[in-house]
């Protein structure tokens, strides 16, 4: 759950999150909302994500200034629950 966390949050490509689902609603102001393990059991989604699948959630009235943010500084919007985990991986990692 702490690299599903770190590879939608913190992994870029020019800036930008590097997974295209993320980069899709991130672009549209969306908050990186929950991480949930085995959420997509299908095969699937074991092959693609072990299992694992994210829930965007939209706050109407925050879309605009999160898509901005987003744009114009790359800026991700994120629960406690995954920054949480970012911040496990980010203790724990060697990388």
């Amino acid at each position: 759950m702490r690299l599903c966390a770190w590879y939608l949050y913190g992994e870029k490509h020019r800036g930008y999150a590097l997974n295209p689902v993320a980069n899709f609603h991130l672009q549209n102001g969306s908050v990186m909302w929950r991480i949930n393990w085995m959420g997509d059991t299908s095969p699937r989604g074991i092959a693609a994500a072990c299992g694992m699948m994210v829930n965007y959630r939209y706050f109407l009235e925050d879309t605009a200034s999160n898509s901005a943010a987003y744009l114009g500084t790359k800026q991700i919007k994120a629960s406690e629950q995954v920054l949480s985990l970012v911040s496990q991986f980010q203790q724990n990692s060697k990388l």
